[in-house]
């Protein structure tokens, strides 16, 4: 149940990390929606690499959003690369 629950808050991540990053943002609603979920799993394994969490605890809400920033600010350098 706990990856549904990263899903979930991964998708509302998404959202917001656009929403606060600056800039012009083409993604659309669907790479957003998976770029935030990519987000909050990175954000939830790290984690628990790192020790902060344990195992079968997802990452918070904060944590989801820093991660689908940094996916999104990567995602903005490659596509503007091709």
């Amino acid at each position: 149940m706990s990856i549904v629950w990263t899903i979930l808050i991964g998708f509302v991540a998404g959202l917001v990390a656009r929403a606060i990053k600056p800039g012009d943002d083409s993604a659309g609603f669907i790479i957003t929606t998976l770029i935030g979920i990519a987000g909050s799993l990175i954000a939830t394994y790290l984690g628990q690499a790192m020790g902060w969490y344990t195992a079968g605890q997802g990452a918070g809400f904060i944590a989801s959003v820093v991660g689908a920033i940094v996916l999104l600010f990567l995602y903005g350098l490659v596509k503007r690369k091709s």
